[in-house]
């Protein structure tokens, strides 16, 4: 049994936790409905702690201060949509938590979970219940009390998941989303899979092989096609990286800008840079104005509309990493994807109504348009 938590079995936890949540990453995207239905917290969360498996392996931290201090910097850096910014979050607190520590017991966990809670809180500007937030927070309160009883690593980790497991099914009580969708949080399951994999680190189990598209059992699978895509109030879900041209600038301006653009904004920030997330309809306005702030490095935007129509459609949810792959056939030398063939025009001029009700829309087609949108002013 492992009395301390070292630099070398920190790592081997996280790597051991992001090959878990990768072996049930799809079983997480089919609880994917908040705060948008577009199916990816479970890959976003596995490719998020995978930023921090890549440099970890580069690494041998002698200590846990060390261990922890490169996987939160690269998660900073690699955190993926909301859950993704929100878990880097987690392990930034975390490794605030263990600064200028060579090991940790039991006692020294339940604080850095603690310490990872606070941190994710004071960076998600609108914090709701039912999330991911709730889960780390009844994870992290059982942790310390169970550290009080017993200052053993594994129990102390084993209660937080325990608690956490119960936070997790009660949030389809405490969100109106998930109720309907008759599922719980996806974040919250993502991050309790991480730490049953720290935990079977800890106890160890074998680590689990392959990428596991589709071998986990879920809960519940959410029926997208139940779902409107026009409950998304922002089409937009966008995440980019600036590095600081004045480190102690503060974000309190860009934080309301942001607010009054958009939603689900978190911000994680270390000494060098800040990550944005934001759900908005205007992504190239904020890009703009987070330049005041310093360096734009790197930003991607992926429009959550599409991607929940093509859920409920049971297609294929197109994002950035399609881009990537097309950028990498390209790179070794394979030639552009043909475009597909397109029917010549029935006619010149086709029309085109934007009808508010079905009224409407039978007055337009009586006139003769070729095609009706459903829609009308805000909409």
């Amino acid at each position: 049994m492992n009395e301390q938590i070292t630099g070398a079995l920190f790592k081997r936890m996280v790597l051991h936790g992001a090959a878990v949540i990768t072996a049930q990453k799809q079983a997480i995207n089919d609880l994917n409905v908040f705060p948008v239905p577009d199916g990816d917290t479970g890959t976003n969360m596995s490719m998020t702690i995978g930023t921090a498996v890549t440099e970890l392996r580069k690494s041998s931290p002698a200590t846990v201060e060390q261990a922890a201090s490169v996987t939160a910097s690269a998660l900073l850096r690699g955190a993926r949509g909301n859950s993704g910014v929100i878990l880097s979050l987690l392990f930034r607190g975390f490794a605030k938590a263990v600064k200028d520590k060579d090991s940790i017991d039991g006692r020294d966990l339940a604080i850095a979970l603690d310490f990872g809670v606070a941190a994710a809180y004071k960076a998600v500007m609108k914090p709701a219940e039912g999330t991911i937030l709730t889960v780390s927070r009844m994870a992290a309160a059982r942790a310390a009390g169970a550290a009080r009883e017993d200052n053993c690593l594994e129990s102390v980790l084993q209660a937080a998941i325990e608690e956490g497991q119960i936070a997790l099914d009660n949030t389809i009580n405490q969100n109106p989303v998930l109720k309907k969708a008759g599922v719980v949080d996806a974040g919250g399951k993502g991050f309790l899979v991480i730490l049953q994999g720290m935990l079977d680190s800890l106890r160890g189990v074998p680590m689990p092989e392959g990428d596991g598209e589709g071998e986990a059992k879920v809960e519940s699978k959410t029926d997208y096609a139940a779902i409107a895509a026009e409950e998304i109030t922002f089409t937009f879900d966008t995440v980019f990286i600036v590095r600081k041209t004045s480190p102690h600038k503060g974000l309190e301006a860009f934080e309301a800008y942001l607010n009054s653009i958009g939603d689900s904004l978190v911000i994680g920030e270390d000494d060098e840079a800040f990550k944005v997330h934001v759900h908005t309809n205007i992504p190239g306005e904020a890009l703009t104005e987070a330049q005041k702030y310093g360096t734009l490095e790197l930003a991607k935007i992926e429009n959550m509309r599409t991607q929940a129509e093509d859920l409920a459609a049971g297609r294929h949810v197109q994002s950035t990493d399609d881009l990537d792959a097309v950028e990498q056939e390209l790179e070794r030398g394979a030639a552009m994807p043909e475009e597909p063939v397109k029917a010549a025009p029935e006619k010149k001029y086709g029309y085109v109504a934007v009808c508010a009700g079905a009224g409407l829309e039978a007055v337009f087609k009586d006139l003769g348009v070729d095609g009706v949108i459903s829609g009308g002013q805000t909409m």
